[in-house]
């Protein structure tokens, strides 16, 4: 069941996304050749704790840590590891969560290690502008398949694949709440966007093939086919007068 937000609602989800986007920001400092994913974890729970939040996915389905950190062909849902030392070269995505008075600020980003490849940055920045495509269509009256089909236009036109094992999702009281919200679809198909109507958009675009493959862990997603992967996430509500991004910094 969709569960529409009164605006009162949404101005507390905007202050989850403040926190949750600094939290992102400050993670994304840390991303330096020599640092560990451990290390950035512990960044991200400081920042948000220090707000008087309390971290999405910490203990969320058993998850071990504060945010997924995923490097260079894992998906998503990288586990923070002190054996995990980025160097020069990785792109590193990075998805934060933070709970502040009851509700739920969702955003990823993913950040560049150093000097990273003209392909690399290729990607990272076609699926940044696939997720602000996919934004662009959260229009009330429209419907999920517009979303979906927006990213999925300008991810395949450049030759690159969009994840489908794993979509993005409403938001809210909880973390993941109905719709799904798929990076591919038809203009027109799916549920009806309506004002209140609060989601997380986010792209999930692979170099090659769009298959995963989810590790003995049962949470590192890794590309079928070993090349690389980005991922970038915002939360955004459905209002009247357009799409509203809540998980922006100040």
């Amino acid at each position: 069941m969709v569960i529409l937000k009164t605006a009162r609602e949404i101005r507390k989800m905007r202050e989850a996304g403040r926190i949750s986007s600094g939290a992102l920001r400050e993670a994304g400092k840390a991303v330096q050749p020599g640092v560990s994913t451990l290390e950035i974890d512990n960044i991200v729970r400081n920042y948000i704790e220090k707000q008087g939040a309390v971290p999405s996915f910490l203990g969320y389905g058993g998850f071990p840590a504060s945010a997924c950190i995923s490097v260079n062909n894992v998906v998503i849902h990288g586990i923070p590891s002190s054996k995990t030392i980025l160097r020069s070269g990785d792109i590193v995505s990075i998805d934060v969560g933070a709970k502040f008075n009851g509700y739920h600020g969702d955003n990823a980003f993913t950040f560049p290690c150093g000097d990273v490849s003209e392909e690399a940055k290729a990607l990272m920045n076609a699926t940044r502008e696939a997720l602000m495509r996919g934004i662009a269509q959260a229009l009330a009256g429209n419907r999920l398949g517009d979303i979906g089909a927006a990213v999925q236009r300008y991810v395949e036109a450049r030759s690159y694949s969009v994840v489908r094992d794993f979509v993005g999702h409403g938001v809210g009281a909880k973390l993941h709440e109905d719709p799904n919200v798929p990076n591919y679809g038809t203009p027109g198909k799916g549920v009806r966007l309506l004002p209140g109507m609060t989601i997380a958009i986010e792209p999930m675009v692979n170099q090659g093939t769009h298959r995963v493959r989810v590790l003995d862990d049962d949470w590192t997603t890794v590309t079928a086919d070993g090349k690389l992967s980005a991922h970038f996430e915002h939360t955004v509500a459905i209002t009247p007068d357009g799409p509203v991004i809540l998980t922006l910094p100040d």
